[in-house]
């Protein structure tokens, strides 16, 4: 009986880890691996207003396509203090392109304006509860704890910038810079499924 209760457990733990977190939750401290070797935390970002959380990868056309645009949100924001994180939560086994010095030709290829980081245990991803790439979390500091206030997509246009009509992730930062609440906090992400090891 113990150990039907202890494997009960033991799926709801899994459960909810695979779950992730949803909107108003406190994200918990994560410590990873950048493109130039150093570590990056969240609590490096104690000093931001929030931070724009990107989970994306090299190999995934969608992602691709939202390059630039990442960029320009990091811009755009970064000064004013919501700063992106890129994730690459993506067993490379899967994607030789995945690979972490893939990602660093990649980061200089494009001219990332922001951190690229891998998550090589997928921990973090799993805790964000990250399906596909890209996805995003807009997490808020409120007294060195950042929360979720928005997940999903960046924009309403997966594949042409310029057929854009609606910039989640720019509304939901800007609603929060003026002290308003996300207007749309959730929509869902379009892209390529998360490679699990």
């Amino acid at each position: 009986m113990l150990s039907v209760l202890f494997v009960c457990a033991m799926l709801t733990s899994a459960t909810a880890q695979i779950k992730g977190y949803t909107l108003g939750d406190g994200v918990a401290d994560f410590r990873l691996t950048n493109v130039d070797n150093r570590l990056v935390s969240l609590a490096d970002y104690r000093s931001q207003k929030g931070l724009i959380v990107v989970f994306t990868s090299n190999h995934c056309p969608f992602a691709k396509a939202y390059e630039d645009r990442l960029i320009a949100l990091d811009r755009q924001f970064a000064p004013q203090g919501f700063p992106v994180l890129a994730i690459m939560p993506n067993d490379p086994a899967a994607y030789e392109t995945d690979s972490f010095a893939q990602m660093q030709i990649r980061a200089r290829e494009k001219d990332f304006s922001f951190p690229y980081v891998i998550d090589e245990s997928q921990r973090v991803a799993k805790s964000f509860g990250v399906t596909r790439t890209p996805q995003v979390f807009v997490l808020r500091n409120q007294n060195g704890q950042f929360t979720v206030e928005y997940i999903g997509s960046i924009d309403d246009s997966p594949q042409e910038a310029g057929s854009v009509r609606r910039r989640y992730v720019s509304e939901a930062v800007t609603s929060l810079l003026a002290g308003q609440p996300v207007q749309t906090p959730l929509t869902k992400p379009i892209g390529c499924a998360v490679t699990w090891k």
